[in-house]
Formats: structure tokens, C-alpha cells, sequence
């Protein structure tokens, strides 16, 4: 199937699959909470069911002979391991506490105008026409699709918010990072490498600042941590590494766009969430920003 399709093709379907799948772990997170699990003990789960895979991976995957890879390379590494999975997932798991999963999934949805940004202050990268007619129609299209939301006012959503907003910025950094250093490490090592620094940090903190009761919940919770393991991080991590190597950070960081769709109908069916008519058109108008971005890039 992949054979047949073109390399940016490839990256356009890796990227909304891994978008979704990411998108369910919101709603993972909020589910698991209705049975008394903290943040961090969950992401701890969600990080330890993972990091065997990872090891693995790490393991038996030979690095590139023809391309050189230095300390200096490793110690950026480590620090967008860090960004990336450690403080944007930590940030994002203490939000989750506050707010519903589809703002959630709003706020996340800045990120892509920080990855912009960032690449344009660091790299001199140029947004194009095409970029930003994409993310003018896909912003628009989120932002009806929330409408309803933003005029929530209690003290407490709005720390939520703060923290989500934290895990958007970290986030976008490490996609920023990671766009020059994947082609160094290959995408199965780079992935592999990230996560298991992130996990070493969850471990880290957790032993400093937690109780020793990880087997002390229902077992549903391990269940959704396991879920969102598979499902919602070792998937999804490896397809979106791949689609960055395809599509290039900013390109990428527009079809995140699908993650609020997504994550408004599935907390719709699992968390009773409610769905508007007025959030309807909104997603239409964000899956027309994707498809722009897919066919203007395609043509290009």
C-alpha cells in the first residue's frame, strides 16, 4: 500500500492516524481519573507499560554508518526528550484534573503557530501563502467548534488552561528540535531515545515526590494505562516522527488541527461530553484547512 503511494502522501496519512490516536488519550486520562488515580502515578503507568518496546527498539536499531552523530547531538536529544514527552505530557496530565478533554484539546491546538514561530526565530524558516491560508481556515474552524467552551469561567479551568498551555509550548519545541535531529538518529532511534529519557524522568520524579502505592488502584486503571500506552503513545509517537521526517515541523504541526475534531466525538461516546450543531460546522471548516494544506503541498 505504502509502495504505491507518494513519500508526502505517506506523511499526510501518518500524520492524521497518529493526530487521532494521540487525540484518545485525553479522553484515557479522564476516564482513568473517575477511579481515583493522580497524574503523575498515571503517567507513570502510561510511561512503564511503553519504555519495554522502546528498550528494544533502542537496542537493535543500528545506527546510520554514513551519517556522524556527536555528543552535542545526544545532549539535544536528551533535552527534547525532555520537552517533549516529560514536561508537555506532565503539564497536560495536570491540566486534564481542571478542564474537559475537548478544551483540552483546543488549547493543545496553539501549538502549531509556536512551532511556526520557533522555527522562523531559530531557523529563519518562512511561513508560506499556503501555510498560512491553512492554518487561517483551520483556526476558524476550531474556534467555532468551541465556542461554547471558552466562555466557561470558573478559577479552576483557568489554571487548567495555564497547564495545558505549558504542555502546548513544550510540546512545540520539541517538534522544532526534533525536525533536524531525526534525520541523524533515524526515526525508530530518535523515537526510542526521547521516550525512554522521558520515562527516566517520570521514574525520577516520581520516587522524589510520591508514596510507593502504584498497586494500590482498580484495575481498570491499568488497563487505560495500558491502552494509552499502545494505543496513545508507542503508535502514535512513531508515526508522528515519521510524518515530521516527511512533511517538515510546520507542515505537520497544521494537521493537529484533526486532534480537537477527533477528541469532541470520541469524548462525545465515552465521556458524555456534548456536541453542538455550531461544533459540527466547526469541524467541517478544520477538515477543509487539512485537506488544503494536503493538496496545496501535493500540487507544489
Amino acid at each position: 500500500m505504502f509502495q504505491k503511494m507518494s513519500s508526502n502522501n505517506v506523511g499526510v496519512l501518518l500524520a492524521i492516524t497518529g493526530v487521532v490516536l494521540f487525540s484518545a488519550k485525553a479522553v484515557m486520562v479522564k476516564l482513568a481519573y473517575n477511579y481515583g488515580v493522580d497524574h503523575l502515578s498515571l503517567l507513570l503507568f502510561r510511561m512503564l507499560f511503553a519504555l519495554p518496546f522502546y528498550l528494544v527498539l533502542a537496542i537493535y536499531t543500528k545506527p546510520q554508518k554514513t551519517i556522524k552523530i556527536d555528543i552535542k547531538d545526544y545532549l539535544w536529544l536528551i533535552v527534547f526528550g525532555f520537552l517533549g514527552y516529560y514536561l508537555a505530557s506532565l503539564f497536560d496530565f495536570m491540566g486534564l484534573q481542571y478542564i474537559k478533554a475537548g478544551l483540552e484539546r483546543i488549547i493543545l491546538f496553539i501549538y502549531p503557530t509556536i512551532v511556526v514561530l520557533l522555527s522562523w526565530l531559530f531557523f529563519k524558516n518562512k511561513i508560506s501563502k499556503n501555510q498560512f491560508i491553512a492554518i487561517l481556515i483551520t483556526y476558524i474552524g476550531v474556534l467555532i467548534t468551541f465556542w461554547d467552551e471558552i466562555t466557561v469561567s470558573e478559577a479552576s479551568v483557568y489554571w487548567g488552561g495555564f497547564l495545558i498551555f505549558l504542555s502546548a509550548l513544550t510540546y512545540a519545541a520539541y517538534l522544532v528540535g526534533s525536525g533536524w535531529l531525526i534525520p541523524k538518529f533515524g526515526v525508530l532511534r530518535f523515537t526510542s531515545y526521547a521516550m525512554i529519557v522521558s520515562t527516566i524522568c517520570v521514574i525520577i520524579h516520581y520516587f522524589i515526590t510520591s508514596d510507593f502505592n502504584l498497586f494500590d488502584y482498580p484495575i481498570e486503571v491499568y488497563y487505560l494505562a495500558l491502552a494509552m500506552a499502545i494505543f496513545s503513545t508507542l503508535l502514535p509517537s512513531f508515526m508522528v516522527t515519521e510524518a515530521i521526517k516527511r512533511l517538515g515541523a510546520s507542515t505537520f504541526s497544521i494537521f493537529g488541527s484533526l486532534g480537537p475534531v477527533s477528541t469532541i466525538v470520541i469524548a462525545y461516546f465515552f465521556l458524555n461530553e456534548r456536541i453542538t450543531y455550531l461544533q459540527i460546522f466547526g469541524m467541517i471548516i478544520v477538515i477543509a484547512g487539512v485537506t488544503l494544506v494536503s493538496t496545496k503541498k501535493s500540487k507544489s
